[in-house]
């Protein structure tokens, strides 16, 4: 691999100079690069011969886009019957933050310092959360390439989007008080529903998905086999963790049994069927039941007037906003990290901890083990 100079003069008469790589590939084919600077030249050619030794290196001629790449990465995800939602997500992230920043880049000349700018660009933007997202894409799409041969390795494996605390979501759990108000104003059909949900923690595609089979109400457990996702369609819970049986009180044991002699009948035999039988949609379950109910019981807030002088009011809870007030419950009853970490489905008890963590704090229990370590020492 050899580094010259090479001069000439413009058409204006001005006198120019390059510098020059002259290599051989993999294959033994000469090629050149050309370069402003000797020290870039002389910084390319010690990747590039590495490259060629390692046998990963790929010319610019035949180098594809990143937008190119992030389509590889889409069709794999696709090919690996990943779920409609998640290759739906890729391609929203592909569409509207990778390809109109970076997606006509070659993936031969994608450097490290062109991935720092994109993030740089994409602050200035996006929000910080949005961000983080599209980077890791980014990440995801050269990973791809990498492990195809396309490029030589993955420049945006540590570039990152810094966390900072302001930026978590706090998570928001109903009172008491609001939590007796939903059910004491939940219809007959809507109350086993709301009830599973503030006593089980299960996840609304979860509790979409449940099935008779999957409630003993004998032995008073509830399985978690299935998911209805946002498309309405069947499929595994999202991770292994996702797989696990909790127990129910006998006042939703009771509530339960009562809701199965008049719940509808479908093909998929649900435990929480729309009227037809089939999986709610998500969105259909939130505004036209959820939504309503909470203002109903008064758990909202108001939001406005309408031409009329009333009140325009908004719901404050979402479902998974019940999820977090079973964790609580659960909590306070002391329950030990490693069970609330499989009753909620966490993968990592980390993620357990840092969702709920806040709510372990415990300032009595805090307060008597410094005053018995006080007397021990002491004594």
């Amino acid at each position: 691999m050899a580094i010259r100079k090479r001069q000439w003069t413009a058409p204006d008469g001005t006198a120019k100079q390059a510098w020059l790589v002259d290599y051989r590939d993999q294959e033994g084919k000469r090629r050149f690069k050309q370069f402003a600077r000797k020290k870039d030249a002389d910084a390319w050619s010690t990747q590039t011969g590495w490259e060629v030794s390692k046998g990963v290196h790929t010319p610019d001629s035949q180098s594809i886009t990143v937008a190119a790449a992030a389509d590889l990465w889409i069709t794999k995800a696709e090919a690996e019957g990943r779920e409609r939602g998640t290759v739906d997500q890729y391609r929203r992230l592909s569409r509207l933050h990778v390809t109109p920043l970076i997606g006509a880049e070659k993936l031969s000349r994608l450097t490290r310092p062109a991935v720092e700018a994109y993030r740089d660009e994409l602050l200035k933007s996006r929000s910080r959360v949005m961000a983080g997202k599209a980077l890791r894409a980014l990440s995801s799409i050269l990973g791809e390439a990498e492990r195809r041969g396309l490029v030589a390795q993955n420049v945006a494996r540590n570039v990152k989007v810094a966390k900072v605390n302001r930026d978590k979501k706090k998570v928001t759990i109903p009172t008491r008080s609001e939590l007796k108000a939903l059910l004491d104003h939940a219809s007959n059909d809507m109350r086993p529903l709301v009830m599973l949900a503030i006593f089980t923690g299960l996840r609304s595609s979860e509790f979409r998905g449940l099935r008779w089979q999957d409630v003993d109400l004998k032995a008073g457990t509830v399985t978690v086999e299935q998911r209805a996702d946002r498309y309405r369609e069947i499929g595994p819970p999202k991770s292994e963790a996702g797989y696990r049986t909790i127990p129910i009180a006998p006042a939703l044991v009771k509530e339960l049994k009562a809701w199965k002699l008049r719940c509808p009948n479908g093909e998929l035999g649900l435990v929480f069927p729309n009227t037809q039988g089939g999986v709610w949609e998500y969105v259909h379950l939130l505004r036209r039941q959820f939504f309503p109910l909470q203002i109903a019981a008064g758990v909202c807030d108001k939001v406005g007037e309408n031409e009329e002088g009333e009140p325009i009011l908004k719901a404050r809870y979402g479902f998974h906003d019940l999820r977090h007030a079973a964790a609580s419950a659960w909590i306070k009853q002391r329950i030990d990290l490693k069970r609330l970490q499989v009753w909620m489905g966490h993968s990592s008890i980390q993620i357990t901890l840092d969702t709920y963590g806040h709510l372990l704090a415990d300032a009595e229990g805090d307060a008597a083990l410094i005053a018995a370590a006080q007397a021990d020492l002491l004594n």
